[in-house]
């Protein structure tokens, strides 16, 4: 506040009066600091005010995607448990994958004076953060990394899960194999496309972008754009899905049009084992990464001076059933697997 004083030329009680919304502040006084206060991105400390009330909050800050997922409401209860046991609070906020949101509920959360921040990050671009980064507010980031600065982050090996999840397509004999995911624009999309596409080249199979299918984040989409790839002439066998909101959609409509198709899906999701033919699934721990992230913060929160930490968390494959479907017909490639035939013959995802 004494910075805005200087710059607006205003003594620091008239810079409080503005600050707070008090009376007795001409129009024009009120504009200079105004501005002043923009040119310095000055931001009211909240906590430091609560403080001198007498009141003692100690609070982070965690922004995540969309906390109907279960994906992130694991993660938002072991975080919870973590930051209890440092005798701190969570406060939480879903940017529904909106970078202009995410920014928004970032700087609002600062505003609240939490004293660090755990984001699964929206957006691409994170200096916004450097300012605060400078007034030494500690931010870790998980599931994705920032972008365009260097900061901790905790997040899955999504291109070696990715791999191995259709390279068990293809030891089951499937040789057009889709992929359905999210927007190219969010980070884990791009690592398992990339993982995707890894092991279909490692195997000396094409690949057939009319088989990638992106941009469908929501159950509904996901089960459209499956829709779409069983109705084209020459369908996929199998179905890749690069996450558990896209794996529902994807099974969705492969048991609506009643087609024997292989699947195996990143993330496991709740009752994936209990499905009439039980889902093989790309599997790891949302609350290992969480805690991994919220332990990370409170240890820079208590002095760890290191280099940004980048914190990768396994990931292994299920084997339940649909991965091991075997195509109905030849595709020209070697035989499937005696497993395999074994799996086939044990139902498919028809029911």
């Amino acid at each position: 506040m004494r910075d805005v004083a200087e710059v607006a030329g205003v003594s620091l009680k008239t810079v409080s009066r503005v600050v707070n919304m008090e009376p007795g502040v001409d129009d024009r006084t009120a504009a200079r600091v105004e501005g002043a206060i923009a040119r310095l991105a000055y931001r009211r400390n909240n906590s430091a005010r609560n403080l001198r009330k007498g009141i003692s909050l100690a609070m982070i800050g965690l922004v995540i995607e969309d906390l109907r997922n279960p994906f992130y409401a694991t993660v938002a209860r072991a975080v919870e448990e973590v930051a209890r046991r440092h005798g701190h609070a969570v406060v939480m906020a879903s940017s529904g994958e909106d970078p202009d949101r995410e920014r928004e509920l970032t700087m609002d959360l600062l505003q609240r004076g939490v004293q660090g921040l755990l984001i699964v990050p929206a957006g691409s671009d994170h200096r916004y953060l450097y300012a605060d980064r400078a007034m030494r507010t500690k931010a870790v980031f998980l599931d994705r990394p920032p972008g365009l600065i260097e900061a901790d982050a905790v997040v899955l090996d999504n291109v070696e899960g990715a791999r191995k999840g259709v390279e068990h397509l293809i030891a089951h004999g499937h040789r057009r194999i889709a992929f359905v995911g999210d927007p190219p624009t969010v980070q884990t999309s791009v690592e398992r496309v990339k993982g995707y596409r890894q092991a279909l080249e490692a195997a000396g199979l094409p690949v057939d972008e009319a088989l990638v299918r992106l941009g469908t984040p929501r159950v509904d989409l996901a089960e459209a754009s499956t829709r779409q790839l069983l109705a084209l002439q020459d369908p996929p066998t199998a179905i890749f899905a690069q996450n558990n909101r896209n794996s529902v959609g994807a099974l969705r409509a492969i048991r609506a049009l009643d087609a024997r198709v292989a699947f195996v899906g990143f993330d496991d999701f709740e009752l994936a084992d209990m499905l009439p033919v039980p889902a093989t699934v790309v599997a790891h721990d949302p609350a290992e990464m969480a805690r991994a992230a919220a332990e990370l913060l409170f240890a820079r929160l208590a002095g760890d001076q290191r280099p940004p930490q980048r914190i990768v968390i396994p990931t292994k494959l299920i084997a339940r059933g649909s991965g091991e479907i075997v195509p109905s017909s030849p595709q020209g490639v070697d035989s499937p697997t005696r497993e395999a035939g074994a799996s086939s013959r044990r139902g498919d995802l028809r029911g």
